[in-house]
C-alpha cells in the first residue's frame, strides 16, 4: 500500500503510532467519515494532493493532510485576510472588528477566522453582513460547533462561506487543538489583523505562525490602560504593521495580481459633537470621573448620558461608559 516501509516513515519523524495507524487504519474511523461525506452535497473530504487543497496552505511547514470542509468550496483559493483578536473583547474592539471586516469584504478579501467568541464571530458577522466570503477555521470536528453559542453563525457561514477543520467530524473540543489550528487560520491567509489581544491571547499565536510563515502581520492600537490592546501594542512593537483603516492593509497587497479594489472608508460624520463627549474616552470613563472632569451635577449629568446612548455615540457597561464615536 505504501512505496515507503515502516523504517523509512519512521526516519521521516513520524511517531511509532503515526505509522502504526497508517499501516493497520481503523475501519470504523474511516466508515464514519464517509458516511459524513455522504450525508450532505455541501460537505467534503480534501487530502493534501488534491487539486482543490489550497495552494497557501501548502506553503506551511506542517500543513494538514487532510482538511473536512462544509459549504462554498471555491473560497479556498480566494485571496483571504485573517482577523482575530480577544474573546473579551471592549465595544470598541467589537466595532472595529465588525467594520474591519465588512471593508475588506467589499475591497475583496475573503474574511478568515475561527468562530471564537468576540472578535472572531464579530469578523465572521461582519463579512456575512456585507455579502462577502468567510471562512471558520474549528479546533473540533464538524459535527461539534464549539461555542455552541455559535451554531447559528456556523450555519449561516455555511449557507454562505466555509467551514474547515483537520479534525475528524465526531471530534470533541481538547484545548490543545485550538492553539494548533492557527497555524491554518494564517496558513490560508495573506496576512493577519489582530484586534484587541491580551498578552497571553491566543490570537498572538496567530501572529507568531503568520511571521514564520512569512505572512503579514496588522494590528490595531488600542489605549495604553486597556489590558485587551496590551498584545497588539507588543506585535507592532516588534514590527507589525500598524493600522488605522482597511486602506492600510490594502496598500500591502496592491502587487498582487488579485481583484482589490479601494476599500471603502467611514462616511464622514457631520452630525454636531455633543459637548460631554470631550470628557468620555474611548476606553472605560466611570461615572466618577466624568462627574469630576465636567463640574455637572448628577441629574444633569445622566441626562445627557441617557442622550448620548440613545443616538448611539458611547456605550454603557456595567463599570461605566465607553466613546464610540465622536
Amino acid at each position: 500500500m505504501f512505496q515507503l516501509s515502516k523504517t523509512q516513515l519512521l526516519a521521516y519523524k513520524l511517531t511509532e503510532e503515526q505509522v502504526n495507524a497508517l499501516f493497520n487504519p481503523d475501519p470504523i474511523i474511516i466508515n464514519n467519515s464517509l458516511n459524513w461525506l455522504d450525508s450532505g452535497t455541501d460537505k467534503h473530504i480534501i487530502c493534501y494532493d488534491d487539486d482543490r487543497y489550497p495552494k497557501q496552505l501548502k506553503e506551511i511547514s506542517s500543513p494538514p493532510l487532510l482538511l473536512y470542509l462544509q459549504g462554498n468550496l471555491s473560497l479556498l483559493n480566494t485571496a483571504q485576510i485573517a482577523l482575530v483578536g480577544s474573546r473579551s473583547c471592549t465595544p470598541y474592539g467589537r466595532e472595529k472588528a465588525y467594520l474591519f471586516a465588512g471593508q475588506l469584504s467589499e475591497a475583496g478579501f475573503t474574511i478568515t477566522s475561527g468562530l471564537a467568541l468576540g472578535i472572531d464571530g464579530l469578523a465572521h458577522q461582519g463579512a456575512l453582513d456585507k455579502q462577502g466570503g468567510t471562512i471558520a477555521v474549528l479546533g473540533t470536528g464538524l459535527n461539534n460547533i464549539y461555542p455552541k453559542r455559535h451554531a447559528q453563525l456556523a450555519q449561516q457561514i455555511i449557507e454562505q462561506g466555509l467551514l474547515i477543520s483537520e479534525f475528524r467530524p465526531d471530534t470533541v473540543a481538547y484545548p490543545a487543538n485550538f492553539p494548533r489550528r492557527n497555524r491554518i487560520i494564517s496558513g490560508l491567509s495573506l496576512g493577519v489583523l489582530v484586534i484587541e489581544a491580551s498578552q497571553r491571547s491566543g490570537s498572538l499565536i496567530t501572529a507568531r505562525y503568520a511571521v514564520e510563515q512569512n505572512r503579514e502581520v496588522f494590528a490595531l492600537p488600542g489605549s495604553i490602560d486597556n489590558s485587551e490592546a496590551c498584545g497588539c501594542h507588543q506585535l507592532i512593537q516588534q514590527g507589525a504593521k500598524l493600522v488605522v483603516n482597511s486602506q492600510d492593509i490594502c496598500e500591502e497587497f496592491k502587487h498582487l495580481s488579485i481583484n482589490i479594489v479601494t476599500a471603502v472608508q467611514p462616511e464622514n460624520n457631520n452630525e454636531e459633537a455633543h459637548p460631554l463627549l470631550k470628557y468620555i474616552d474611548f476606553h472605560l470613563t466611570t461615572l466618577e470621573q466624568l462627574l469630576n472632569r465636567s463640574a455637572l451635577d448628577i441629574v444633569s449629568l445622566q441626562n445627557q448620558l441617557i442622550e448620548l446612548e440613545i443616538t448611539g455615540r458611547i456605550s454603557v457597561t456595567a463599570e461605566g461608559y465607553i466613546k464610540l464615536k465622536h
